[in-house]
């Protein structure tokens, strides 16, 4: 690779571009499997214990709380495909990427047996705080493309349409 091409590839936005299209992933195949009992089921003391969620039981029901999350991460992820192209679009689906993960971070403090107890407790991970704790990275991602879609609507000049 010569130092105009290495000096290109780092002047791009690739790593903003890849961060968009690793979410919309994400969340279309995490919103996707919301849509059957077995993670409806899996969801449940996730959802029952949580102070942020717990009423989504009441108000939906088991299975009716997971097809609400799936419609959520469609619509965040929908939103971050039409981002690319729709810079108010992706502050709007960034900020509800970041959302999703600080939620769900949440559960960490709230789901029974977080830490296991036969290993001392905290920090030894015990029944889905391990899969909870991937979404330390996913929000860093979401923030990353948050930021980015705010300085793409800053950059706008004032009568200029959306699209960037």
């Amino acid at each position: 690779m010569t130092q105009s091409a290495l000096a290109g590839l780092l002047r791009s936005d690739i790593e903003i571009k890849f961060t968009r299209w690793a979410l919309v992933v994400i969340f279309a195949l995490f919103g996707y499997a919301k849509w059957f009992p077995y993670e409806a089921q899996a969801l449940q003391p996730l959802i029952g214990n949580s102070p942020i969620l717990g009423w989504m039981h009441t108000v939906f029901g088991v299975q009716g709380a997971s097809y609400a999350l799936g419609v959520a991460e469609w619509s965040i992820g929908l939103g971050l495909v039409l981002g690319a192209w729709f810079a108010r679009i992706s502050v709007l689906a960034s900020a509800g990427s970041v959302a999703t993960y600080l939620t769900t971070l949440t559960l960490i403090f709230s789901t029974p047996g977080a830490w296991e107890a036969s290993a001392g407790g905290f920090p030894a991970m015990g029944g889905a705080t391990g899969f909870l704790l991937k979404d330390v990275v996913l929000l860093a991602a979401s923030l990353v493309l948050l930021k980015h879609s705010l300085l793409r609507v800053i950059r706008m000049p004032q009568h200029a349409p959306a699209v960037a």
